[in-house]
């Protein structure tokens, strides 16, 4: 059986909660409390495989670090755009590559958009991780 979006979900946040210091979100907040980082899908392949067999999700993962002029928050976010490191979001999230259960495999393809969110009359410095869940 595919995986369901929401439990594809439940499982990314289960595993950027691993990540010491990071809130983590299925959904974006309504109060910017960094650093915190949810989830976002984009889009669903439905046929990459005979009748249906293996479905294809794309996400987002959001990270929001802190303060865009917080010299802490650039230093983490080297820490969560590293391949490696216990703040890493990529081996965070590859570690379980099945989200318990849920998928049948799962890669983060890549991050990308340094960037900032404007919010409550401050920029924050963000970060957006792709991934792509197969099954």
């Amino acid at each position: 059986m595919p995986a369901t979006i929401s439990a594809v979900g439940a499982g990314l946040k289960a595993r950027l909660a691993t990540i010491s210091g990071l809130r983590a979100f299925e959904y974006q907040p309504e109060q910017l409390n960094p650093p915190f980082a949810y989830v976002t899908l984009n889009t669903i392949s439905y046929h990459g495989a005979f009748q249906g067999g293996m479905q294809e999700m794309e996400w987002t993962v959001s990270v929001v670090v802190g303060r865009w002029v917080d010299r802490k928050a650039n230093d983490l976010l080297d820490e969560y755009a590293s391949y490696s490191g216990e703040r890493s979001i990529r081996a965070a999230i590859e570690a379980d590559k099945t989200l318990g259960g849920v998928c049948d495999t799962l890669v983060v393809q890549s991050s990308a958009s340094i960037s900032s969110l404007e919010a409550a009359d401050a920029d924050f410095l963000t970060i957006d991780f792709q991934v792509t869940v197969y099954g």
